[in-house]
């Protein structure tokens, strides 16, 4: 597979299109294939990847690689990213995965392995123009695109992606990472992941999260999700923002366009197919079984081989469907990125997450004519709002729920371009694609300004940087093909870095937009299919996809069956002579290149390629690349100095603070780090004070070292603050007189207080203030936090209120209060500055109790509320007074309290809906049985 062949097979494609397109233009009208560059694009790419089929997937790959020059303005710099942060990254996997999830991975060593001499490499990008600016000014940078590149997860390279990512960076201002993760099927899931993992705990070992932006196109985009995940769940610090173009995150294609026609989308409908090589397809259990039986026979050290065979590789699994009526058993693998057991893995296939609440802010790029359009949207929704889009009930389980209550909903703009195809940026050249960087521009600004908390400066472009006029009378007459209720719906037109973003309703900025960018409300939810999916349909693959791609590989084998023979010859010769395992437990899937990896034969030579200049693609790179060269001659030839315009952080009201995010992300660690000290001391509650690190610190120290941290934390002042300051008074440590942190009472462990009112079963139902508290652990002093690290103990009794502290426990979802004793004496009295009483909401009550003045005291009711800690609330600050019975030794403490949640803002009623076929019926939602369907089979976090 060469320049040459692939000129030859696509040259018809852009004849024929070309004539078409100016013979048959009726068809063609109010589209984005009315314009001849896109229509030409469009096939063209169809036409590419319809002739790459008749190759290998190794053929692909290398010519996917290929070397491609960068324009002279541009700037490349190749890093190498270090080993330990490689370590830090599987150790991350490890334990998101579980042991239940490695065990279906196949073990946790197999897939760190690289090729001898392959480091992973990454390379910045940026305008040599910014990159002097930049440097003159002494700037590190406050703005980083960490670019993760599609391709299906098999091929593609940066060099096939350069000319989208320096424009981001020119769009932006900003520089560029793009890391050259590993490629399946020769590693395929979890070996990517980890890569660009890596990438990340690199990156912010040299710079601020606040400063980077997630962004990543097709199976990027879906890496994406499931590196915001893994940072999420392990209490990494998040990037300021993520943009997802088209991103694919359900490789069973069990939603609706999957199944439909797509004529303006260029992803084959049948799946990826390709010539038979020693990579792709792997071997299925049969043949398996009959290599193992080879190796055995040709020695006489035959158990030895059998053995190492079935070491080699786990099976894969087999997927039944129901086709006509009958049972068909797929005993292929389906997908390059991992094997069937794992396709509903939620790292695998995001839409299955249990939440993907808790992320930073998303922009969602769909395009309304793509094959994938339905599962993208529903992704939206989904991280707008975790608690009405849940997966299948099978893959729940007791962690998955906790996750769901732990999390608060991710804020989201979601653009539905209409009829373009997927990943439009990939026809960077075309209309749509310049006005798709352009918002992605304005989303990345508002985002990185936000999690700075502070304005950032850039440039409008508008005098360098021209949308070309050519389109214009196309414009004119789709402004008058649009009706009347279209044009009164209308809300604005797609902006620039530096305009103004929309405010977020319900954490959800919802646009339908034109090929000319102008904008029109989203249809709502129940009018989507996406949105309107049974939760058991969801990653269940349905029978017309089953078909097709059934049809196409029986098509497949037959024309190379001679093909298909060499390879099987080959392994068979390769099984006999063995393959070198990595121990106990180690299952690398079949076609893992670390499984195949012959006894005394893998040499260095074999892994590395000279890479030679792609002319095929640098021709279609300097095309894509046009419209930048053209922007930079105008600012050099310009005499106007650009406009510098100012991103506010205040601009789309409604959405969550990037510090909030911060506290989540130290509730998290804190929880991981108690769950491992509780481990490794085999206590059930074992408690310690944290001490506060910065983002760097993670990556630096070890456990060790962070626990001596954490003794060595210096005593602060005790919680006095004025009931103004509210800023302050969050980040203060509440203290005993003595001046003490508080911590469990003389280094002991403390249970939490039991939330059962005492009945005639659990004891008596008057106890004693030494009951109260579990047996072996001292109650916490006055003014001390429990267990929970919110409630106040006063006279050795828990408070029904919290304070705004970190939790020291693993329980974010309630706090639970101990009914008071009666007969002990009254230690809290309401005061005022002015003398005058306050009125203590619930669940404090008041009764006939008074205190030496007289004033009435709050007394625990004899039920026991519940106070939710995790949404976000509006705090209400009074003060009280605590000591003994005759006031001696008063000290204040400030205390928030809860009111009540404001009700949702209604949704608004759009009428326009998303140009695409509704669901009718049940015919394409079809069910049938797989392997990971059934309860004893589902995936488990």
């Amino acid at each position: 597979m060469n320049t040459a062949s692939v000129g030859l097979a696509v040259t018809p494609a852009v004849v024929s299109t070309l004539l078409s397109h100016y013979l048959n233009r009726k068809p063609l009208a109010h589209k984005p294939t009315e314009h001849l560059s896109y229509d030409e694009g469009l096939h063209l790419i169809r036409s590419f990847l319809e002739h790459s089929s008749k190759y290998t997937v190794e053929d692909l790959q290398a010519f996917s690689s290929q070397w491609v020059p960068h324009p002279q303005w541009v700037r490349v710099d190749h890093v190498e990213i270090p080993e330990d942060h490689l370590s830090k990254a599987a150790d991350l996997l490890i334990d998101q995965l579980g042991p239940e999830g490695l065990r279906k991975v196949g073990g946790s060593k197999w897939w760190q392995w690289r090729k001898p001499k392959s480091p992973l490499k990454a390379e910045w990008i940026e305008m040599k123009a910014d990159y002097r600016e930049r440097r003159k000014r002494g700037d590190p940078g406050n703005r980083v695109m960490l670019y993760v590149h599609g391709g299906a997860y098999y091929f593609g390279s940066i060099d096939m992606h350069r000319y989208q990512i320096q424009r981001h960076a020119r769009k932006l201002k900003a520089r560029a990472l793009a890391p050259d993760y590993r490629l399946a099927p020769q590693f395929p899931f979890p070996c990517g992941l980890q890569d660009c993992l890596a990438t990340y705990l690199w990156l912010i070992s040299q710079q601020k999260p606040s400063t980077v932006i997630l962004a990543g196109d097709s199976a990027g985009g879906g890496m994406v999700l499931s590196m915001l995940v893994v940072l999420r769940d392990r209490g990494i610090p998040l990037p300021a923002g993520a943009v997802l173009i088209s991103p694919w995150c359900d490789l069973t294609h069990s939603f609706p366009s999957v199944a439909e026609d797509c004529p303006l989308d260029y992803i084959p409908p049948t799946g990826f197919h390709h010539k038979p090589s020693i990579a792709w397809p792997p071997p299925n259990e049969e043949e398996l079984k009959e290599m193992s039986k080879l190796a055995s026979g040709d020695t006489d050290d035959g158990d030895e081989k059998v053995n190492q065979s079935e070491k080699k590789a786990s099976p894969t699994t087999p997927l039944s469907v129901i086709i006509d009526g009958e049972n068909v058993e797929i005993k292929e693998q389906i997908q390059m990125y991992t094997t069937n057991e794992l396709i509903t893995h939620p790292l695998v296939s995001p839409v299955l997450q249990p939440t993907l609440g808790g992320l930073p802010p998303l922009l969602v790029l769909v395009g309304g004519g793509e094959i994938l359009r339905d599962e993208q949207i529903y992704l939206a929704h989904k991280a707008a709002n975790p608690s009405a889009y849940l997966p299948p009930e099978a893959c729940l389980d007791e962690e998955a729920r906790a996750l769901i209550d732990r999390y608060p909903p991710t804020d989201v703009q979601l653009q539905v371009w209409d009829d373009l195809c997927h990943v439009a940026p990939t026809l960077s050249f075309t209309r749509p694609a310049k006005l798709m960087f352009r918002s992605i521009a304005q989303f990345s600004a508002w985002a990185l300004a936000r999690a700075q908390e502070s304005d950032i400066e850039i440039q409008h472009d508008d005098h360098i940087s021209v949308i070309t006029s050519s389109s214009d009378s196309s414009l004119e007459r789709a402004q008058t093909h649009l009706s009347e209720e279209e044009k009164k719906h209308a809300t604005s037109s797609i902006g620039k870095a530096g305009d103004p973003l929309p405010p977020f309703e319900n954490h959800m900025i919802r646009q339908r937009v034109t090929r000319h960018g102008r904008i029109f409300p989203l249809a709502p939810p129940e009018e989507l299919p996406g949105c309107c999916m049974p939760r058991e349909e969801i990653g269940v693959i349905k029978e017309s996809t089953a078909r097709k791609w059934l049809d196409k590989r029986r098509k497949w084998d037959a024309r190379f069956a001679d093909a298909r023979a060499r390879v099987r010859r080959q392994r068979l010769r390769d099984a006999s002579a063995g393959f070198e395992t990595f121990g106990e437990g180690e299952n690398p899937p079949p076609s893992a290149l670390a499984g195949r990896r012959k006894i005394g034969v893998f040499k260095e030579a074999e892994c590395k390629r000279k890479r030679v200049k792609s002319f095929g693609m640098s021709l279609w790179a300097t095309w894509g690349a046009k419209h930048d060269l053209m922007a930079v001659k105008r600012e050099k030839e310009s005499d106007k100095a650009p406009e510098q315009v100012i991103v506010n952080a205040e601009q789309g009201q409604g959405a969550r603070t990037f510090e909030s995010l911060e506290k989540q992300e130290e509730e998290v660690r804190h929880r991981e780090e108690e769950k491992k000290d509780k481990k490794k001391r085999g206590l059930s509650v074992e408690r310690f004070v944290r001490k506060s690190r910065s983002w760097r610190d993670l990556f630096s120290l070890g456990k060790s070292q962070q626990e001596q941290n954490a003794k060595d934390v210096p005593p602060v002042p005790p919680l006095v603050t004025p009931a103004s300051d509210e800023k302050t008074t969050e980040n203060k440590t509440e203290t005993t007189d003595n001046g003490a942190e508080t911590e469990a009472t003389n280094g002991q462990a403390t249970e939490p207080v039991a939330n059962e009112a005492p009945t005639k079963e659990n004891g008596d139902a008057n106890p004693k203030p030494d009951e109260i508290a579990e047996p072996h652990a001292a109650a916490p002093a006055d003014g001390e936090t429990g267990v929970t690290g919110k409630r106040v103990f006063l006279g050795g009794v828990a408070m029904p209120f919290s304070l705004r502290k970190e939790a020291d426990s693993a329980s974010l979802m309630t706090l639970m209060s101990t009914p008071m004793t009666p007969g002990l004496p009254p230690s809290i009295n309401t005061t005022q500055a002015e003398g005058a009483e306050i009125e203590v909401p619930s669940p404090v009550t008041e009764t006939a109790g008074h205190t030496a003045e007289g004033e009435k005291t709050p007394v625990l009711p004899p039920t026991t509320p519940t106070v939710l800690i995790n949404d976000p609330i509006e705090e209400e600050k009074t003060t009280v007074a605590n000591g003994d019975v005759n006031g001696d030794d008063t000290k204040e403490v400030v205390i928030e309290l809860p009111e009540k949640k404001q009700p949702e803002l209604a949704r608004l009623d759009f009428s326009t809906p998303l140009p695409s076929p509704a669901l009718t019926g049940d015919a394409s939602l079809e069910r049938f049985i797989t392997a990971d369907s059934r309860a004893d089979d589902s995936p488990k976090k």
